[in-house]
């Protein structure tokens, strides 16, 4: 059996110790935006969340928008590396 952190490529782990490091700020971000959007959304009679329901919602949406900003820092990373 391949140890599954052994078979990721440098790059790859890289990734992942962006996401991990970023993960906080991301969800947090991502709350404060859909509490907003809740706020927004009342304008047509949906209900407003309540700040636990808003950090529940910014955990799950934190996840993958942190993923895709750690993917970006690292392409600039490569390209600060090519230069």
């Amino acid at each position: 059996a391949v140890d599954g952190a052994k078979a990721m490529t440098p790059r790859a782990r890289s990734i992942c110790k962006l996401s991990a490091a970023l993960y906080p700020f991301g969800a947090g971000a991502a709350a404060v935006n859909v509490f907003f959007a809740s706020l927004i959304l009342s304008w047509i009679g949906l209900p407003v969340l309540t700040p636990v329901q808003s950090l529940g919602g910014g955990l799950l949406v934190g996840a993958p928008m942190t993923w895709a900003f750690a993917c970006h820092i690292r392409r600039l990373m490569d390209e600060c590396e090519r230069e």
